[in-house]
């Protein structure tokens, strides 16, 4: 019997590798002090894309050039979540025990953003505690993983629409 390509590898063999890619990426945006930059989140979602687009691909060229659409929808989902967790428990680990000013960092731009709104110190007061609430590492974690799973979920629903190729009937 020959060695048969399943999704559940092509998204496994692909979410590791888009989620060793997003721990070098956050790494390098953690170090240079870019964590709370919206441009930088931006390319995330790229990171997230190509490697949902990468894996149907290779699932395509291992499965004689044929993916169905659900094939496509659920490597790409399952891809974002294993990349997902991956980059999470890094982001955890190193906001947590490694370099905890990230957090500070986050902070102080939201304020910042908050005080060119025109909000009062109160509510500005008001809104920092709550996001702390939100912020903390394991809230991070959490929505991380969630976020990635959503958003892969969004991205193969374009994605496979667009690379999926059905078997013919009568082959």
């Amino acid at each position: 019997m020959e060695n048969q390509t399943t999704t559940t590898k092509v998204a496994l063999k692909w979410g590791i590798i888009i989620g060793i890619f997003s721990v070098v990426f956050s790494t390098l945006i953690m170090v240079l002090g870019l964590v709370a930059n919206q441009a930088v989140g931006f390319v995330a979602y790229i990171i997230i894309g190509i490697g949902v687009f990468m894996a149907m691909n290779a699932y395509k060229k291992e499965n004689n050039g044929f993916m169905s659409y659900g094939q496509g929808l659920g490597i790409g989902t399952l891809m974002s979540a294993v990349s997902g967790l991956l980059s999470s428990a890094y982001s955890f680990v190193y906001m947590k025990f490694i370099d905890p000013s990230v957090m500070d960092q986050i902070f102080k731009k939201a304020e910042a953003d908050m005080e060119k709104k025109g909000l009062s110190a109160e509510q500005i007061d008001q809104a920092m505690e709550m996001s702390k609430v939100f912020m903390s590492p394991g809230a991070m974690f959490v929505w991380g993983v969630v976020g990635s799973i959503l958003l892969g979920f969004v991205f193969s629903l374009i994605i496979a629409a667009f690379v999926k190729k059905d078997k013919p009937i009568f082959d």
